[in-house]
């Protein structure tokens, strides 16, 4: 192919795809490991690719009505956590002469996501609410379609078309006719009683049954809403420190009250101390275990990052409820960071907004704040620029500088959230709540045994006595019937 129609192709594609193994293993799967599918696939989404030049396709190049629309764009997550692209068809209106503007926006908002989030899946909703005749274009509803089978190779989850009306039904017969049985599989028809199957209402308008307040509006761009976590500037304060003045002075009396304890009962058995010990050790292990660092490691132009993809806490069951972010400076100067959420109110990172030494580590904390719990809906956004060595990296530096610093010198990356189910039997979860009980002394265990000693002793005559009372009302009972008896014979 490349030899007999390189002209067809991009050479930037063509060098990605000498470099990107992920990038052929997508095709790949998508065409069941079937090599020679696979390669005209590839010559297929090549030819496409340069005849809609999609590598230069950015918003200056296209009109600004077309952004303006709100026809198409992403948000939110669906319930698997994949990104939902979403297809408003009452703003479309079928036109000749618009309609290759508007394929060049798809492959915009496609290209886009998958430069920025490496090719992960897309879930596509068509939201046909409030449509009508005017609306259907098949034309470029097969587009859409094509992007999806013949282009983006495996970045499709799933079609969920909400509310289509009656008089559509022919038309997606014809649609159906057009894919194959694993993408006829994908189509999820859903009305307002049932689209939650596929998406959370956080994630829904209210016309689809949802809570989602989201408008759309450009610009900017729509983008996964990333907001400034807790305490971004501040001191962090973590779920097991003291937050309030009564909450110190309590500690401190309780901490008082154990040392007093522990002076009075200096002897303790040999068994509980190696108890004590390991539970000693056990807290000790807590934070690095929860906060673990993770095998994988993305690796940008500016800083290294691990994790490389995902942040794992635990469910309400583990309680494990902290991340470990580590970033490594690869470059030679001072590189400026920041963290954003898509879930501010349930997150609180340190350091949020700092910079990195040049060849230097980091370390960020990541906790869940109060009850909350993580969802794979959540994600975490790292921004990264190079600063001037003569710079400073205090607070105000920081600000003047993601004030100044084009959009085109940041690095961006982004993490997702998994949640790790329990796995530990409720046996060892009793075991260990019972090593929260303080240790005894052998004083105290001596006590304990006569104690229960005197006990089971007064409850055995309790016992006793209740049995010979027993057997007395039973002697009584069989004189009774023995005299009545006697009686009815005389």
């Amino acid at each position: 192919y490349l030899i007999d129609k390189s002209d067809k192709y991009d050479s930037r594609d063509v060098e990605r795809l000498q470099q990107d193994d992920k990038w052929i293993e997508n095709y790949l799967i998508w065409r069941h490991d079937v090599v020679d599918d696979t390669l005209k696939m590839i010559h297929e989404s090549f030819q496409w690719r340069k005849e809609y030049t999609v590598n230069d396709l950015t918003e200056s190049v296209l009109p600004k009505w077309l952004f303006e629309n709100g026809s198409l764009f992403l948000h939110g997550y669906d319930k698997e956590g994949y990104k939902l692209f979403w297809f408003r068809v009452k703003h479309h209106i079928r036109d000749p002469k618009q309609q290759l503007e508007k394929k060049k926006l798809v492959a915009f908002w496609l290209e886009h996501y998958a430069k920025r989030d490496h090719g992960k899946p897309l879930t596509v909703v068509f939201d046909m609410a409030e449509t009508g005749i005017s609306h259907i274009d098949l034309d470029f509803v097969r587009f859409i379609v094509n992007c999806f089978t013949d282009y983006y190779p495996n970045f499709l989850t799933k079609i969920v078309i909400f509310e289509m009306p009656w008089i559509m039904n022919a038309a997606f017969k014809i649609v159906k006719g057009w894919l194959g049985p694993e993408a006829i599989s994908m189509l999820k028809f859903t009305n307002k009683s049932d689209v939650q199957e596929y998406i959370n209402g956080e994630y829904l308008p209210p016309h689809m049954g949802g809570t989602d307040s989201f408008k759309y509006s450009y610009p900017p761009l729509v983008d996964d809403d990333f907001q400034t976590p807790l305490c971004e500037n501040g001191p962090i304060t973590s779920e097991d420190e003291p937050e309030s003045k009564e909450e110190i002075d309590a500690d401190t009396k309780e901490t008082g009250e154990l040392n007093e304890e522990q002076n009075l009962n200096q002897k303790k058995m040999n068994s509980i101390e190696q108890i004590s010990k390991s539970e000693e050790t056990d807290k000790t292990e807590i934070k690095p275990k929860n906060a673990k660092k993770a095998l994988t490691t993305f690796k940008g132009p500016l800083l290294h990052i691990s994790p490389a993809e995902e942040l794992y806490f635990g469910s309400k069951e583990t309680g494990e409820k902290k991340c470990l972010i580590v970033l490594t400076n690869v470059t030679k100067n001072i590189v400026a960071f920041k963290v954003r959420t898509t879930a501010p109110e349930k997150y609180r990172v340190k350091p949020s907004n700092s910079s990195c030494e040049p060849g230097t580590s980091l370390d960020i904390i990541v906790s869940l704040h109060g009850g909350f719990a993580a969802s794979l809906q959540d994600r975490f956004l790292i921004m990264a620029a190079e600063m001037d060595q003569s710079s400073g990296a205090g607070v105000p530096e920081l600000t003047q500088f993601w004030k100044e610093v084009p959009r085109t010198k940041v690095m961006e990356h982004r993490l997702r959230c998994h949640v790790i189910e329990s796995s530990k039997p409720s046996s060892l979860t009793l075991k260990e709540n019972a090593f929260n009980i303080p240790a005894k002394t052998n004083e105290d265990l001596h006590i304990q045994v006569i104690v229960y000693s005197f006990v089971l002793s007064r409850l055995q005559e309790q016992i006793d006595r209740c049995l010979w009372f027993q057997q007395l009302s039973v002697v009584l009972s069989l004189l009774s019937v023995t005299v009545v008896a006697f009686c009815f014979y005389l």
